[in-house]
């Protein structure tokens, strides 16, 4: 798989991965990470974490992997085409605020999609996905059916969905991510955040 840092990117096989890995408690790993600030915060957080950013764009990675912390990675990836080196590995994974290939994948089940998140996944693994009201309304969905169709999708894919919440601009003015700050002083600042873990499949 194809990690960058800075400018540069660079292959990383299995045995480099479990060496970076050594001595940290969990692996989070955030899908579609954007320009990586969640996936910083989180290992500034959380020093006993080892935080694994993806997202397809490399320019969206090149600031944020400048100086990136030591349990901090950011890789180049599809989502559709997660790295087969990082499955098994989280106890954690995040999709905040997907649009584009990510968004229409959730809500449709692509199954290369929703097969890589369960292939990443530990048994047990915590899932947390936030939705904003204006990306399901450019891809044809309400902020409460689109989510309920992410919800299906999901539980068909060995996620179990326990709470979905909505959120306001006060609450994603408290989320630490770049598209979180732009939505809560946008004009449709609306999204839901659903959790909840891998074990099976739900009704």
């Amino acid at each position: 798989m194809e990690g960058i840092r800075g400018k540069q990117s660079f292959q990383i096989d299995m045995p480099v991965l479990a060496r970076w890995l050594v001595g940290y408690d969990r692996v989070l790993i955030d899908i579609g990470t954007g320009d990586g600030r969640f996936a910083r915060h989180m290992a500034e957080t959380r020093p006993d974490h080892f935080v694994i950013g993806i997202d397809a764009c490399r320019e969206n990675l090149r600031a944020s992997s400048r100086n990136a912390l030591p349990n901090v990675l950011f890789i180049i990836a599809n989502a559709q085409a997660l790295p087969r080196e990082l499955y098994g590995l989280a106890a954690h994974v995040t999709i905040n605020f997907p649009w584009g290939n990510l968004l229409s994948g959730l809500l449709t089940g692509d199954p290369a999609l929703l097969e890589g998140l369960t292939a990443l996944a530990r048994p047990g693994a915590i899932l947390e996905v936030r939705l904003n009201g204006g990306a399901l309304a450019e891809a044809g969905w309400g902020l409460e059916d689109g989510g309920e169709r992410v919800r299906q999708a999901l539980c068909a894919s060995e996620f179990g969905i326990k709470s979905t919440v909505l959120l306001e601009a006060r609450d994603l003015r408290a989320c630490p991510t770049t598209w979180a700050k732009r939505l809560a002083f946008g004009r449709d600042p609306r999204a839901l955040y659903l959790r909840g873990a891998r074990v099976g499949t739900c009704q």
